[in-house]
């Protein structure tokens, strides 16, 4: 009988209710217009790695300041979608002139509503139910310029052979194995302000100043994110020529007043005392921790954070450090940031909140400990003391909290 009592403890222990989680999140304050174009992915390296930790609800500083949708866009697409549906049926009326001139306006509309779409299904079919008019009509270097935008746009696109016959579906053969299909081009997307996610044709690519590509030659589908800032989408033609695309985007009104903010929380992230910057930040975002951060760009010296770790209810810091990247090749910034969180919140809270445990053994551990003797958080693992050799150096790694 006793045996089974102690076997229903765990269970009974794991049915209590968890505590209330705290609202916490990571927010990076540029200091020059090159530190810009990191601030965001720095951020969400930082929020991601809070996730990690349980008795934390982790708010995105798209949660935070929003990133409305292009209302505009969505507009059209509703539009075009139903364009799509009356072209469509035109066409498979065989009424190829009424069909042609439904497309026309339908296409005009998807092209306006690039900033609402996540792939290209509306507008690859329009694309390619156009191309088959203009076949069927006998214009044929025009259906295949169409055809050269429908394989920019989706090189994997299916045509129906319910829908279309096969001189067409022979001619986007022929396109796919033509000169142009081969050419390729690139594009320099920038923002203003930097630091946009960039996506085309809904695959993400990295944030902006950046150059995709090479890509195929024809239309690509471009949108652009950032938090705080309306989404922004483009219908781009790529050349074989380098094409540069700058985008404005426009900030929502919970975003200007955060920057309103931003030169006293930046002054002050750095002082030991409460910080009154950070208070008002929390109470203005609803938020109860903040890691929050200055960005430099030291150009070729890498990019310099300092971050402070804010009970923002109370103003007080409790744990802060200084690093410096040096690039994001394989994946560094984003471990590094996973070490700088993990210091933060260990040495802040004091060991009173632990990170969650993965069945994995070797989870977390990226194969450096014994070599600076120092653990994710910060703290000292190694057991063997050394001697005293009289070297006031010796011992130091240079990693020290900053």
């Amino acid at each position: 009988m006793k045996a089974l009592v102690l076997a229903l403890l765990p269970a009974v222990a794991l049915a209590a209710p968890p505590p209330t989680a705290r609202r916490i999140s990571a927010l990076l304050i540029p200091m020059d217009q090159g530190a810009e174009s990191s601030t965001v992915k720095l951020e969400t390296y930082m929020n991601e790695a809070l996730e990690q930790f349980s008795g934390f609800t982790v708010k995105k500083p798209e949660e935070l300041f929003g990133m409305p949708a292009d209302e505009e866009a969505q507009a059209s697409l509703k539009r075009g979608t139903k364009g799509l549906e009356e072209s469509l049926a035109a066409y498979e009326a065989k009424e190829y002139e009424d069909a042609e001139r439904k497309l026309r306006a339908t296409l005009k509309e998807l092209q306006g509503a690039v900033g609402a779409m996540r792939s290209c299904t509306e507008l690859c079919e329009a694309t390619a139910l156009y191309a088959a008019v203009l076949n069927q009509r006998g214009d044929i270097e025009e259906a295949k310029l169409n055809l050269i935008d429908l394989m920019a746009l989706n090189p994997t696109f299916e045509l129906s052979t319910k829908r279309y016959n096969k001189d067409f579906i022979s001619l986007r053969a022929q396109v796919a194995t033509g000169r142009s299909s081969v050419m390729r081009g690139s594009a320099t997307v920038k923002s203003r302000p930097a630091g946009a996610r960039v996506y085309v044709d809904g695959e993400f690519q990295g944030y902006t100043p950046m150059t995709v590509g090479p890509m195929q030659v024809g239309k690509h589908m471009l949108r652009l994110d950032r938090p705080g800032f309306r989404q922004h989408g483009q219908l781009m033609e790529v050349t074989p020529d380098d094409v540069e695309i700058t985008a404005e985007l426009t900030p929502t009104s919970n975003y200007k007043k955060y920057d309103a903010q931003l030169d006293k929380v930046a002054g002050e992230i750095v002082r030991t005392q409460p910080s009154p910057a950070a208070t008002s930040l929390g109470k203005s975002l609803s938020i109860d921790r903040g890691l929050l951060g200055t960005v430099k760009d030291l150009g070729p010296n890498g990019t310099e954070l300092v971050v402070g770790f804010f009970d923002l209810q109370s103003g007080k810091k409790l744990a802060s450090r200084r690093v410096v990247l040096q690039g994001d090749e394989y994946g560094m910034a984003k471990a590094e940031m996973g070490r700088l969180v993990n210091y933060l919140v260990n040495n802040g809270l004091g060991g009173g909140e632990k990170k969650v445990k993965a069945s994995d053994p070797l989870e977390n551990r990226h194969g450096m400990e014994d070599w600076n003797a120092e653990d994710q958080g910060g703290r000292r693992q190694v057991t063997e003391k050394k001697g005293k050799n009289g070297d006031p150096l010796d011992g130091v790694n240079g990693t020290e909290d900053w």
